[in-house]
């Protein structure tokens, strides 16, 4: 063994350049992925932090004991409690201060009018707290607000929106206040939490604009008395509480708000930069892989030399794992120090792009850190297992001869299977997607499609190859065509380094074709179900913004203009047990502005005891024309319903349908999501949109859109989405292009002698470069083609897969603009990876290189 090691680590030494390319594939991935998990627990532990600070003083939090959950809202819905147990909780056994709660939503307007915050996170109000030890935010600047229209806002959002301490604005509550800022405040020591806004009121304008009426909080602060745990503190409070209300430590509530921003934000982020991390790695493992190969294949004569003295097949196998080994130690151990530095790169971008996180310093844990370890040494030591072996199987008498042709590539054994294995995973594929829709099946097929892919490649790429570089020998005479026969000498070797590129292309594609689909399914369904003129809605998605105001959509009906304005609100309520969203409107001109497909019943009887549900809800809850539901309510009450109409589409009416006036007794913040605006005849678009955007005004001057404008607005976050994909796969690109770099190094001195003799029979240093260079364009472009039809493939499957298992039909959609710039894209990294192997095979000695053996 000591023997093998001294070989593999003079092999190290002699052949430095010909690992390169490997080390850094492994260092990229390794540090992509380790400066993942330290970001991931740098983030925990800083909202871990921030939240204990702003807690530190509340010793108790006494709410509702109650929740109602949607699918869309895991955080649940509670009923307010009475703000008159404030004086049974102070007078409780170790009871120091108690203080009432009040939390809604609120969106500050900014100076120049637009709205602050909202794309995600939520923008809050609420009464500012006197105590300053219940209170989770400290005054920074100015006073607490003491009169009508007096608010202190968190830092961060009057920096955002350009506000300072006696400005006035608008606050949306959803109803507009005009309110003026008389102090500035932190949260946990932060200028506020992450994206979140936060505005605090006096007690009085809380109660009036975010609760239903006076007398009620979100929930009870309180702080305990000195020697007292917040346990103790609980345990005295419980008896006192009446029923239906409960008391939690102040350690548990701050651990559920990290909880929520876990299971929100950074779960989903984290767990979407782990995708990639994989993503980059198995891109790394085609590189890897390749490199050992080519490096096996040069060193036949050398390890058959070791095999004709003596040296059996596992010491020379063995001799090739060790050399992996030497390398994956080398550079996942560089790739964690690479990872640290990611994390705090990371960690300084994000607040300079306006996604302020937490301040301190990088937890690196252990398994941050032996994680990425082990994966860098196991990609790597998996990717060189097989040529690896594959070594230790050379033959000695191979030491006789010259050179070694590599038919592998092009076995009719490998055309076989690898056709058997593309046919399976459309069949697989198409079983999951159309005939037995299921996600698995799906999934299964396309990883399938994946190795399909692969193991043709070899097969496929003499084709291509011609195909592809047809056109060279008219463009490039001489050396496109010895470009394209240097690129068919090995159909293996180009089809494992086309490979890599061909796995990153694939996944841009498959997002891009999603993407597109998605908006095309956006503009599908406004198209299809919105029969309004305009619609009026304010920007942001997910938890963010406080909606429209209720009075909007009355104030809109009495412009002549306007023949008809509906509002969308939103609810929440337990149907027969299980929590579903209700949506709030008034039904007469919800049919007019709204397809809902075929009805049965009448939405025009629902008054304020019925609901109407769609077809597919009422298949799973056994529910007809004519059926009665029970209806359980956040306030705690429970009431009975009956369906009085049934309708085919839920796009944008959802699955459950009430009147205002059902949902008045149970509302708790009310709010619009969305009013559709129709005009009377003759009116124009212009004309009418213009009318509606001068009423709009008042109200905290909400978006007023055509249908065609509204459609590419909710469209907007997909973009953001392809823009975050697209910058993070550019690292698997970059390894992908490490990879051809690589390959085509090793190759120029695999041919040295080769190109050595081409010089000397008249071909210039400018037409070596194009050579060279061309047949790494060749590579690419095999392998861009490649991604391009696997990708449109997988974003096919994606987009069948979803609309098997979501109620509403998706489009699929292939954007030829997009993907047009992505083969461009990937052409030119071809280019760019020839670009180092083309001066370096220009720069050959001539007479050197003839001699070479």
């Amino acid at each position: 063994m000591t023997a093998t090691v001294r070989l593999s680590a003079s092999s190290l030494r002699g052949h430095r350049r010909r690992f390169a390319g490997t080390f850094l594939a492994v260092l990229l991935g390794v540090a992509f992925l380790a400066g993942t998990l330290v970001m991931g627990d740098t983030l925990r532990a800083g909202f871990d932090t921030m939240f204990g600070n702003a807690t530190s003083g509340t010793d108790a939090v006494v709410r509702s004991a109650g929740t109602i959950t949607t699918p869309d809202d895991s955080q649940g819905t509670r009923k307010p409690v009475d703000t008159d147990l404030v004086e049974t909780i102070e007078k409780a056994e170790h009871v120091a201060a108690a203080a009432p709660d009040i939390q809604g939503a609120g969106q500050l307007l900014g100076k120049d009018g637009e709205p602050i915050g909202g794309q995600g996170p939520p923008t809050l109000a609420g009464n500012w707290i006197d105590d300053s030890e219940l209170n989770a935010y400290r005054l920074a600047e100015g006073r607490a607000p003491s009169g009508p229209g007096e608010v202190v806002v968190n830092r961060g959002a009057a920096e955002t929106g350009h506000l300072k301490i006696g400005d006035t604005t608008t606050l949306r509550t959803p109803d507009p206040v005009q309110v003026r800022i008389v102090g500035l405040a932190t949260f946990g020591g932060e200028d506020g939490m992450a994206q979140t806004t936060f505005t605090g009121m006096a007690r009085a304008d809380a109660e009036k604009h975010l609760t239903p009426k006076p007398g009620e909080a979100s929930a009870i602060r309180v702080r305990a008395g000195p020697g007292v745990s917040q346990q103790e503190l609980v345990d005295a409070l419980t008896p006192v509480l009446p029923t239906g209300v409960e008391a939690i430590t102040g350690e548990a509530s701050a651990a559920e708000s990290t909880d929520n921003i876990s299971g929100q934000f950074l779960s989903v982020f984290t767990t979407l930069l782990l995708v990639f991390s994989g993503v980059a790695l198995l891109v790394a493992t085609f590189s890897i892989h390749n490199t050992f190969a080519i490096v096996v294949a040069q060193r036949t004569r050398e390890n058959a030399l070791l095999r004709a003295l003596g040296a059996s097949r596992r010491q020379v196998a063995v001799s090739t794992l060790v050399e992996a080994s030497a390398v994956a130690v080398i550079a996942s151990t560089a790739g964690l120090a690479g990872g640290i530095g990611v994390a705090a790169g990371l960690q300084a971008l994000f607040p300079a792009i306006g996604f302020p996180f937490p301040e301190g310093d990088l937890v690196i844990g252990a398994l941050s850190m032996l994680l990425p370890l082990a994966v860098g040494v196991a990609v790597c030591l998996g990717s060189a297992l097989l040529p690896a072996v594959r070594a230790g199987r050379t033959a000695p008498l191979a030491a006789l001869r010259e050179t070694a042709v590599d038919h592998s590539g092009v076995s009719r054994r490998r055309a076989v299977v690898g056709t058997g294995l593309a046919l399976a995973a459309v069949g697989l594929t198409l079983t999951g997607v159309l005939v037995s829709p299921s996600v698995w099946l799906a999934a299964g097929g396309a990883v399938l499609a994946l190795v399909a892919f692969v193991v043709l490649g070899p097969v496929a790429s003499s084709r291509a190859v011609r195909v592809l570089g047809g056109p060279l020998d008219r463009l490039r005479g001489v050396t496109g065509g010895l470009a394209r026969r240097n690129a068919l000498r090995s159909p293996k070797r180009t089809a494992a380094t086309a490979s890599a590129l061909m796995i990153g292309v694939a996944v841009v594609s498959l997002f891009t074709v999603f993407g597109a689909s998605l908006k095309a399914t956006m503009d599908q369904t406004v198209n299809r179900s919105f029969a309004g003129d305009v619609a009026v809605s304010t920007p942001g998605f997910g938890a963010g913004g406080s909606g429209l105001s209720p009075k909007l959509a009355p104030a809109l009906a009495q412009r002549p203009e306007v023949a008809t304005a509906v509002g969308l609100g939103k609810g929440a309520a337990e149907v027969n047990g299980e929590g579903r969203a209700l949506t709030v409107t008034d039904p007469k001109p919800f049919a007019r502005s709204f397809d809902l497909g075929d009805v049965d019943g009448s939405l025009g009887a629902l008054g304020d005891r019925g609901i109407a549900i769609t077809r597919s809800e009422a298949e799973k809850q056994d529910l007809q024309v004519g059926s009665r539901a029970e209806l359980a309510f956040a306030d705690g009450k429970k009431e009975t319903f009956t369906v009085r109409a049934v309708y085919g589409r839920s796009e944008l009416a959802g699955d459950y349908v009430v009147t205002r006036e059902a949902w008045a007794p149970h509302r708790m913040q009310d709010s619009d999501t969305l009013v559709s605006v129709t005009f009377k005849d003759g009116v124009s678009t212009a004309e009418g949109k213009a009318a509606v955007a001068a009423t709009a005004r008042d109200f905290g001057n909400p978006d007023v859109q055509t249908r065609s404008e509204y459609a590419e607005t909710s469209a907007s976050g997909i973009d953001m989405m392809l823009t975050l994909v697209y910058a993070l796969l550019a690292l698997a690109v970059l390894i992908a292009l490490l990879g051809i770099a690589n390959t085509l190094t090793l190759a120029i001195h695999e041919r040295t002698r080769e190109l050595g003799l081409l010089r000397a029979v008249g071909q210039t240093r400018a037409q070596l470069r194009a050579m060279v260079r061309w047949e790494s364009v060749l590579v690419a472009a095999f392998g861009t083609a490649g991604g391009l039809t696997l990708g449109g493939f997988l974003g096919w499957v994606l987009v069948k897969a979803s609309d098997s298992t979501t109620e509403s039909a998706f489009a699929f959609a292939v954007p030829p603009a997009q993907l047009a710039v992505v083969a461009l894209v990937g052409l030119a990294a071809g280019a760019l990876a020839g670009l180092r192997p083309a001066r370096r095979a220009a720069r050959l000695d001539v007479l050197r290189a003839i001699a070479t053996e």
